[in-house]
């Protein structure tokens, strides 16, 4: 007797471009691949492999889209209409040839230069279909986008973008049971809004710049608040506001981050986001992650070390911030839902304005000096902890800031 096979599923070895070829090869639409009727015989360029020239006339190899390797075909300049890819090719190759120091106007490329203008196009497909990744997940209105011009490394691997904080085993947040019940939390705010019930300041002015020191906790209004989500005393909450750029840097410090727009002084820029786990687990992950010769762990020691943001493999751009001894961003902790001091989220607020196109920076090792009487436990804790644990780094680490005031070691 026959077996039910209803709801049976068989992963399916080919792919998705191969499974495009065979369609139009036999003629047969299909919603799902994107064929249609209309572009059946539609050839649209995915990316260029390679380049020759014959007497005046340029060539360029093209994999079409849609159609296996093994289809690739020659084409002359004058049928392409692909001036994006055109003119990317074109940047790539001429900083390649001046990478190894060759001669430009090339009547063909050699082997090497024509296997590593094939890499690199498959690079950008990789690089480009993790941006768009990103930008499906992200919450925030800030986009994201993806550049390496300086080698062939692609996405990181083992890395998933998270937009809040992923709550480690055996880790319960205290959702906050009271909100504030002022009608105009800048101008009436009602015994001192939030921050007055915590017997803090209000952290804002009236642009959302953070006008705390250093070291002082941040309260925000939160889901049991009166206000709005237009109330100036929700900041960190909204998330991230400026497009970014995740970018592989030029002098060895992996990837970086950059805004691409301008960031006024002490306005909010990023959260750190990661897996938050409890101490001793970070101390086990910490060994490991030495081993492989860097870490993501901060500690989150507003009052005491209990917990630790691991971003490892969990986290959002934060993730790819370096260190620098002269920074352009300010690490605050950050209270809105959750009451428990000892889980604050970190919030990275920028120390000065930030030109568009600047690399974003904070330093791993920071040094909050002391504050007036209003400030609060936090502060000698991070004067005597040093932050030497934000992030956890337990190897002896170069720095490459590049800065004039470079301590020449993270740690």
């Amino acid at each position: 007797m026959a077996e039910n096979l209803n709801g049976c599923h068989v992963v399916c070895k080919s792919s998705r471009s191969h499974l495009q070829y065979l369609c139009r090869l036999e003629r047969v639409a299909c919603t799902d691949l994107g064929i249609s009727k209309k572009n059946l015989n539609h050839f649209e360029v995915e990316y260029l492999c390679d380049y020759k020239k014959k007497g005046d006339q340029e060539f360029y190899l093209v994999k079409w889209k849609g159609y296996p390797e093994s289809q690739n075909t020659w084409e002359p300049r004058k049928n392409l209409k692909c001036l994006k890819i055109l003119k990317q090719f074109r940047l790539d190759l001429e900083r390649e040839l001046q990478r190894r120091k060759q001669r430009r106007g090339l009547k063909k490329l050699d082997h090497s230069l024509a296997h590593f203008m094939l890499q690199k196009a498959k690079q950008r497909q990789q690089l480009d279909r993790w941006e768009a990744s990103l930008n499906t997940t992200r919450a925030h209105k800030g986009r994201i986008c993806v550049r390496n011009d300086v080698d062939l490394e692609g996405p990181p691997k083992d890395f998933t973008y998270i937009n809040n904080y992923k709550v480690g085993e055996g880790i319960v947040l205290t959702e906050v049971a009271v909100g504030c019940e002022c009608r105009d939390c800048f101008e009436e705010p009602l015994k001192g809004c939030c921050a007055g019930a915590s017997l803090h300041r209000f952290a804002y002015n009236d642009k959302g710049q953070v006008k705390l020191k250093a070291g002082q906790p941040v309260y925000e209004c939160n889901a049991r608040c009166r206000c709005g989500p237009e109330c100036l005393n929700r900041v960190v909450q909204k998330g991230i506001q400026y497009d970014m750029s995740i970018f592989k840097t030029d002098n060895g410090r992996g990837w970086g981050v950059r805004t691409m727009e301008k960031i006024r002084k002490n306005s909010f820029v990023m959260e750190y986001v990661g897996e938050i786990i409890t101490s001793e687990e970070a101390e086990r992950r910490g060994h490991i992650y030495d081993r492989q010769g860097a870490t993501y762990l901060f500690d989150l020691d507003y009052v005491e070390d209990v917990y630790t943001v691991d971003a490892a493999h969990h986290g959002n751009i934060s993730h790819f911030v370096n260190h620098s001894c002269t920074p352009n961003l300010q690490v605050y902790n950050v209270f809105i839902n959750n009451i428990d001091e000892r889980l604050p989220r970190i919030a990275f607020f920028a120390t000065r304005m930030i030109k568009a196109g600047e690399e974003l920076t904070f330093d791993y090792k920071m040094q909050i000096d002391p504050v007036d009487a209003e400030s609060t436990r936090m502060d000698s804790n991070f004067g005597l902890a040093g932050m030497t644990g934000s992030p956890k780094k337990r190897v002896r680490v170069e720095c490459k800031c590049g800065m004039e005031s470079c301590r020449k070691y993270l740690f």
